[in-house]
């Protein structure tokens, strides 16, 4: 029976309505739980009930289904609600075989198939070598499939015999190339996640734990010195601007400070930051969620530092009508006041480690324009850049 609460399908962000949604977590095991069901009975169903560690309980469609005496498949379809992914609609697929025992422990053996990944870096929560089914998905699926059987299964399975589920995404192969998972060693498909079997819309602290989960992985790998970078334009300028191997390099989005923060945790000792100036301006003065929608102060930020270097009021009315920080720069770049770049990379160095807190963490800043060309740096980070060389 399910003791949950029923999902609520909206939720109100910012008095503005969303839909919530459900993991390929939740997919994968009532995909299970419905393929074993059909299994033993031999019968079609219309729907499947599972818990969910939120404590809401879903009912699903089971999709694509067959079933003779040897194994039974059906799909569940990802809904993403409104914070829709690269997932968002695909089908995730199960099915349940009873084959030789493998392993005496193990009643229950889940395994992925086609368009499931495979990890093949240390650092993720899963073994290297073993498929791309997250520990509580794993859980989830065991869970559900002893709400069919009992705990003990052999009132169906022989002793001699163990439950195969294997999940599949077909389109997984694919869809993966959208995600993270190729920066993370996973190969071959997507990865089977949820922490809470639920997909709250517009979540930044799904996008956050995503991002971490890299500076996990390399970290694991040995690695205690990390680049950061708002997203591809600043992986492209460490690339080939500075010639660094992109293994150092991770994103963080417009997450700089929880970045930073998890970075010290993990125990990074130096971090150098690459971003374009709209987005570091922010940083340097104590903006560390670098989002307009969070705070936009780029024009007034770059007139307090023009004038605190005595540029003329003029100047300084024709810098606040730009609409970008590219347009500033633009106008910049033609004064005797370049010199503001690199006051600005100074203030962006200083500001982070203040944020660290941490004397023995080394930082180095790097600003560039849209266009991914150098524009300043912060005084120590060519000794930093050395080091990652």
């Amino acid at each position: 029976c399910n003791v949950g609460r029923v999902m609520e399908e909206y939720v109100y962000i910012d008095g503005k309505k969303y839909r919530r949604g459900y993991t390929t977590g939740s997919c994968a095991a009532a995909a299970s739980k419905a393929a074993t069901y059909m299994l033993i009975t031999q019968k079609k169903i219309e729907s499947v009930n599972i818990d969910t560690p939120k404590g809401i309980y879903l009912t699903l469609k089971p999709r694509n289904i067959e079933i003779n005496k040897e194994y039974a498949i059906c799909s569940i379809q990802k809904d993403g609600g409104d914070d829709i992914d690269a997932t968002h609609k695909m089908d995730i697929f199960a099915k349940a075989e009873i084959i030789d025992r493998i392993d005496e422990e193990e009643d229950i053996y889940v395994t992925g198939g086609i368009g499931v990944g495979t990890v093949t870096k240390k650092g993720l929560k899963v073994e290297v070598g073993k498929s791309a089914i997250n520990p509580v998905p794993m859980n989830m699926i065991k869970t559900e499939i002893h709400k069919v059987l009992g705990t003990d299964l052999n009132t169906y399975i022989d002793k001699s015999k163990t439950l195969k589920i294997t999940i599949s995404a077909p389109e997984g192969v694919e869809i993966a190339k959208k995600t993270f998972n190729p920066r993370l060693g996973i190969v071959g498909g997507i990865s089977i996640l949820g922490t809470s079997g639920i997909v709250e819309p517009m979540s930044d602290e799904g996008w956050k734990k995503s991002l971490s989960i890299e500076l996990e992985m390399k970290r694991a790998q040995g690695l205690d010195k990390i680049i950061l970078v708002p997203g591809n334009h600043g992986e492209e300028f460490i690339q080939n601007e500075l010639g660094l191997d992109i293994k150092y390099v991770v994103r963080m989005s417009n997450f700089v400070g929880y970045m930073l923060m998890e970075a010290k945790r993990m125990g990074y000792k130096k971090i150098l930051l690459a971003g374009h100036i709209g987005k570091f301006i922010k940083v340097s003065a104590g903006i560390f969620h670098t989002h307009s929608k969070v705070a936009d102060a780029r024009n007034e930020i770059m007139i307090s530092n023009l004038a605190l270097m005595g540029a003329p009021l003029e100047f300084l009315k024709e810098i606040d009508k730009c609409v970008t920080a590219e347009g500033a720069v633009e106008i910049i770049d033609q004064s005797e006041y370049t010199g503001v770049y690199e006051i600005l990379c100074n203030k962006c160095r200083d500001r982070v480690k203040q944020h660290l807190s941490d004397d023995d963490i080394e930082v180095g800043v790097y600003m560039f324009r849209m266009d991914k060309s150098y524009l300043a740096k912060s005084d120590n980070a060519d000794s930093i850049v050395e080091v990652f060389r």
